[in-house]
């Protein structure tokens, strides 16, 4: 396996050795799917983690099977100094729109910790900004959650949680197989949508081309 599939703390390092005093890994999960919330995880580091080991099979929570980031979740956690875990409802992205919910469900994670905004500085994974209205200077960095140890943790963080959130959904609409896809469009998903139609749980306005039986086209995630 390529070791350019682990992550390390090098960018982290560069953030603190440029005056940060905390640095946030934040990534998002759930953004593709058609059905459930998108989660955004943060995570908080300090300096003390440069000299710290992180879990070793720590890595982007795609690159992993769900049996490894469940075993990851809770040495994760316990490698950072805080977490939190922010999501916006399958309504609140039709009503607003998916930035603004990315946007929301940072904000709702931030909430949830103690930190002095002005000594963070984040690194956020991709290639767009959409916290620009952060009280903190945000990096965007492209395939961070693979590269940067500190998003990877977000990432295998909010995955966790979002997922065992899925599985809890599926309880009370088992009829959509919500345990397994996790709200992704599988072809099993698509036709019980198209038999049963959609849920409260599901983002009624990403359906358009599937309730016409139309493309398929829909953003997966493992």
């Amino acid at each position: 396996m390529s070791s350019k599939t682990f992550p390390n703390l090098s960018l982290e390092q560069t953030l603190f050795d440029s005056g940060a005093k905390y640095v946030l890994g934040i990534d998002e999960v759930g953004r593709g799917a058609i059905a459930g919330p998108v989660a955004v995880g943060v995570v908080l580091i300090d300096k003390s983690k440069l000299s710290e080991p992180w879990p070793a099979k720590l890595r982007d929570s795609k690159l992993l099977s769900e049996k490894v980031r469940e075993e990851l979740f809770d040495p994760t956690a316990a490698w950072v100094s805080q977490w939190a875990v922010g999501m916006a409802t399958a309504k609140e992205i039709d009503d607003f729109g998916i930035v603004w919910a990315l946007e929301a469900s940072a904000a709702r994670a931030v909430e949830q910790l103690t930190i002095e905004f002005d000594s963070v500085m984040a690194i956020l994974d991709g290639t767009h900004n959409w916290l620009a209205r952060a009280p903190f200077h945000v990096h965007v960095q492209a395939k961070a959650d693979r590269d940067c140890a500190s998003v990877a943790a977000a990432s295998v963080l909010a995955k966790v949680t979002r997922d065992r959130l899925m599985i809890q959904l599926a309880e009370t609409e088992s009829r959509f197989g919500f345990e397994g896809h996790k709200g992704y469009a599988s072809a099993g998903h698509m036709a019980a949508i198209r038999e049963l139609g959609p849920s409260p749980e599901h983002r009624v306005t990403w359906l358009t081309r599937i309730l016409a039986g139309g493309s398929d086209a829909v953003g997966q995630e493992p």
